[in-house]
């Protein structure tokens, strides 16, 4: 059968607005998707239809829309996205009257079954990760637009691929390299040199959107419309296949994908061919995201200039800590941001910031507000702060289930209303540890030179939950013979301190010259908790490759 060409064109909500129309009009597409869920958007959206209860999807979409349909239509791409949220079969209604009112006859489909919320007493938002059966069924039934709620990222292009192509359940290596095409496009441009360790090699002021041509066999190429700004290599897919993932198994609602098995070669300029790729039955269970709110949150940046940074830290906390005594979360950084003899007064400031959480708002509020700002004339010499503290914001608290395939009534209701039910994965695996891969040889001895590891070294980092991944990967064998010997558990934690006390996990993947951290813990109660300075460990990588070890001379 023919080539598939799937494109993205969001990959988070808030994403570039005429990404849509760009990747409409730039160049040829059979399917264009658009990833707008993350584990912090679930909160958002619930917070949202906690005010209106026909709320809870992305808005935004509904407005790139409004410009864009009639395009789609034109062009007959079919659309694909996850826009729905939390309420995917309300989207589809607005769709609808979308294309009513412009007068555009298409067929909108959604997906739904995801929402397990009354399952979970007391939480805000609990909903399954589904696969790409569904979006399949709607497509196969001649569907224009898949409206879903929450799927799993790669489902957007799983589901199109196994209508086009016909795959069934069973067919796991098809299945899987269409995860790993999924994988690579969920983040937009994050695979075409968006936040890139080595974005210098490229002009990335304005990256274009990525796509797969995706093939019957499940191989596909990662590319881009012509023109467009950025660049796709080997590296950059490495990038994007590495984050947010854990071990050589990426598992799924439909498929495990072995990421140990990934092949990329470079297929000519702007072209990277993701082949080899094999895959296993799903685990016998789904994840559920369960989104809850935790409390209340405020913070206040006290700024200190000049001498005595250290002093005048001491001294603002002793004349906070009172007023803090009964608070149930207090959290004090000091970030020297300052340089001695400075030439600006803001580079002779550090920040002193303090991070309070307390499930009553009155305790994060007018406390500590009140508290902090009538210091401003009784405290340490030159007191200001950034901004001054507001009365609290509520904060959210992440965490994972899981539930048998079968307890989750995943449906696609087509365009003419027919609900067909999906059914749920008949073989199953239950996930097992691949056995550790051998070394590589090791480089013989030589001079090293005390150097920053990304002077050989790329990184990309993400949160998962309460967890952050940091995948590291070199580009020649010599670097990755150096590396696989050189960055274990217990150097990462001499370059990383905070990790140092939690629970870090090494996995190896030698077709892609990389390795993949796991640190446990270090985001606390994840993104929404807003645990550290860094929330979702998206510098972490770029930190540790900041950080200075012994080089062999040969590789810089």
């Amino acid at each position: 059968m023919s080539t598939l060409r799937i494109g993205n064109a969001s990959g988070f909500y808030g994403d570039r607005f005429d990404a849509l129309r760009e990747m409409l009009t730039g160049g040829e597409l059979d399917v264009l998707t658009g990833d707008y869920l993350a584990e912090l958007t679930m909160l958002i959206l619930g917070r949202d239809r906690l005010k209106d209860p026909s709320a809870g999807y992305a808005r935004t979409f509904l407005r790139q829309l409004e410009e864009s349909l009639g395009l789609a239509h034109e062009r007959g791409v079919k659309l694909v996205t996850n826009a729905g949220g939390l309420n995917s079969a309300g989207l589809a209604d607005r769709v609808r009257d979308l294309a009513d009112r412009l007068g555009i006859p298409v067929r909108v489909a959604h997906v739904e079954g995801d929402d397990l919320t009354d399952r979970h007493p007391g939480s805000l938002a609990a909903h399954a990760y589904l696969g790409g059966f569904g979006i399949a069924a709607c497509l196969r039934e001649g569907a224009d637009i898949v409206v879903t709620g929450r799927v799993t990222d790669a489902a957007l292009v799983t589901g199109p691929a196994a209508a086009h192509f016909g795959w069934g359940p069973g067919e796991y290596d098809r299945l899987a390299g269409a995860v790993v095409a999924g994988h690579v496009l969920e983040c937009g441009t994050q695979a075409t040199g968006g936040n890139y360790s080595f974005f210098q090699e490229g002009d990335v002021r304005r990256p274009g959107f990525p796509l797969a041509e995706l093939h019957e066999d499940g191989t596909a190429v990662i590319t881009k419309h012509p023109g467009t700004g950025g660049f796709v290599d080997v590296g950059t897919v490495t990038a994007q296949l590495l984050y947010e993932t854990g071990g050589a198994r990426y598992a799924g609602p439909d498929v495990t994908a072995r990421l140990d098995t990934v092949r990329l070669t470079q297929d000519g300029p702007d072209r990277v061919r993701v082949d080899g790729v094999h895959g296993e039955p799903p685990p016998p269970t789904l994840k559920v995201g369960l989104n809850r709110l935790g409390g209340f949150r405020n913070e206040v940046a006290f700024v200190l200039t000049g001498l005595d940074i250290e002093a005048k830290a001491a001294l603002v906390r002793q004349q906070m800590d009172p007023v803090l005594a009964k608070a149930a979360d207090v959290r004090w950084d000091l970030a020297r941001t300052d340089h001695p003899d400075a030439d600006t007064e803001e580079t002779a400031s550090a920040l002193l910031r303090l991070v309070v959480r307390d499930p009553d708002q009155e305790a994060v509020g007018r406390a500590l507000s009140g508290a902090a700002i009538e210091l401003a004339l009784a405290s340490y010499p030159g007191f200001h702060v950034l901004a001054p503290p507001g009365k609290g914001a509520p904060y959210g608290v992440f965490e994972d289930v899981y539930v048998p395939h079968g307890a989750v009534p995943h449906v696609a209701v087509l365009h003419d209303g027919r609900r067909v039910p999906v059914a749920p994965a008949q073989d199953t695996v239950v996930l097992d540890k691949v056995p550790e891969p051998p070394l590589p040889e090791s480089l013989p001895p030589g001079t090293v030179r005390r150097a920053p590891l990304g002077l050989v070294a790329g990184a990309r980092s993400g949160d998962k939950g309460g967890n952050a991944n940091v995948g590291v990967w070199v580009r020649t064998d010599d670097a990755w013979r150096w590396l696989a010997h050189e960055l274990t558990v217990d150097r990462f934690q001499q370059l990383i301190p905070e990790s140092r006390q939690l629970t870090v996990t090494r996995h190896l993947l030698p077709t892609l010259r990389a390795l993949n951290f796991v640190v446990e813990g270090i985001l606390g109660a994840g993104v929404a908790a807003q645990h550290r300075f860094d929330p979702q460990a998206k510098a972490l990588g770029e930190w540790l490759r900041s950080r200075h070890l012994d080089i062999p001379e040969a590789l810089l």
